[in-house]
């Protein structure tokens, strides 16, 4: 009996010891309680009001501000009537009231705008007249007066991000001096010029990512920026169809110091990069199409092309499926008349993963053993499907084996 109050003695004093420990936390400084809360979002930093004194108004402080409407949203997408705003309005103004703001660095908004939105616009330009330094906007909004003009002349944004389903009018001046990141989202442009007017005003841009934007109706879509190191463009749009030359419009993208570009998309679009000189990786992912193969195989080789300085060149699984349905018609196919220079010349090392042994993929690597002048090492993982059967791994590795390569030297490695 003794020995058992020792030890649930000794388990109540390590309890004890959890919880001094805990109280810890109240006595670190303010800056630290800070930065701790500004990974909450707003409604939880402020919960973190009642939980002492030395707690009741730290929140107020917090350099950071996070308010999301995702439950209001969650009951829309459910079928539930419109859901009733004014509990989230209420507590978006008592925050940004009671706030002292002066040390805002990042201001997060995302809500369904429905008939306020002057007074989202006023939320908007209150973090902006606050200096803020990122701003991060998911906005399902019909009216585009929803983003204040006055953020377009701003001197303190580092990072701006926009998800909104509808167009955005840029006043006639822009100037975003010390902006490095700029995504927009779903935002909808309504002319040609949109694009050369906002990233003249961004002289200090060097990531941007595009995603799902909408350009229909345009011809000629200008992406020029000589600071601009990170590209990443999502363009899954179906509004063009290849029959149609006039469908679809030309993304121009003219930046000398890009370093990383990115593509996931249909293809639908023609891409033009002017100068690739400095170009160090690149991603590119296309779903492999049910339509128009041919065309979209000739527009992803003509985008190989341009790439032929980049040292490091990553295709996704649907990219390669996507080779692979054009090169079902047979190794000899037109497409594959001119390979990028950057296969021929400067190709060392290949891995393809997943792989399954199919004839096309066979295909596709016999294509880069005979051209490849270059090439070092080619290594193929195998699928996991495809692990236990013998037969057929032995047959494809004898297969390849006796390709006559280009580099000699190359070793075919199994995985």
């Amino acid at each position: 009996m003794s020995e058992y109050r020792g030890h649930k003695q000794h388990e109540i004093e390590d309890i004890g010891d959890i919880i001094v420990d805990l109280d810890h936390i109240s006595n670190l400084p303010d800056y630290i309680l800070h930065q701790i809360l500004s990974f909450m979002p707003t409604k939880e930093a402020v919960k973190t009001s009642i939980l002492s004194t030395r707690w009741k108004n730290l929140w107020v402080s917090v350099p950071n501000i996070d308010f999301d409407d995702e439950l209001l949203m969650a009951k829309l997408a459910d079928g539930w009537p419109r859901p009733d705003v004014t509990s989230f309005v209420n507590f978006v103004e008592r925050v940004l009231r009671l706030h002292d703001a002066s040390n805002m660095e990042k201001f997060r908004l995302s809500c369904c705008v429905y008939r306020n939105a002057f007074q989202i616009s006023s939320w908007i330009s209150d973090a902006i007249i606050h200096n803020v330094q990122e701003l991060d906007m998911s906005l399902f909004a019909k009216d585009p007066s929803v983003i204040p003009q006055s953020m377009f002349h701003n001197t303190s944004l580092v990072s701006l991000k926009i998800r909104m389903n509808c167009a955005i009018q840029l006043p006639s001046h822009v100037s975003f001096l010390c902006l490095k990141t700029l995504h927009l989202s779903f935002v909808r442009f309504m002319h040609d010029d949109f694009t050369e007017k906002l990233f003249s005003g961004c002289p200090a841009l060097e990531e941007l990512a595009l995603s799902d934007c909408r350009w229909i109706n345009l011809k000629n879509i200008a992406i020029s920026s000589s600071t601009l190191k990170s590209l990443s463009i999502r363009d899954l749009t179906h509004f063009v169809v290849f029959d149609d030359p006039t469908s679809g419009c030309k993304i121009k993208i003219d930046a000398a110091n890009l370093t990383y570009f990115e593509y996931f998309g249909n293809l639908l679009n023609g891409i033009i990069i002017n100068d690739t000189l400095s170009l160090d990786k690149a991603f590119i992912k296309f779903p492999c199409p049910g339509e128009g193969v041919n065309e979209v195989a000739c527009r992803a080789i003509d985008l190989f092309q341009q790439l032929k300085y980049v040292v490091s060149l990553t295709l996704s699984n649907q990219t390669m499926e996507g080779f692979m349905c054009d090169m079902h018609l047979g190794e000899n196919n037109s497409t594959w008349s001119s390979i990028p220079i950057c296969i021929t010349n400067c190709l060392k090392t290949v891995t393809l993963k997943n792989f399954h042994g199919y004839n096309s993929e066979i295909c596709f690597l016999k294509r880069i053993l005979k051209t490849a002048c270059a090439l070092e090492m080619m290594d193929i993982w195998w699928s996991k499907t495809c692990l236990r059967d013998l037969k057929r791994k032995i047959e494809v590795r004898k297969e390849l084996e006796k390709i006559e390569r280009k580099a000699a030297a190359c070793v075919i490695k199994f995985s």
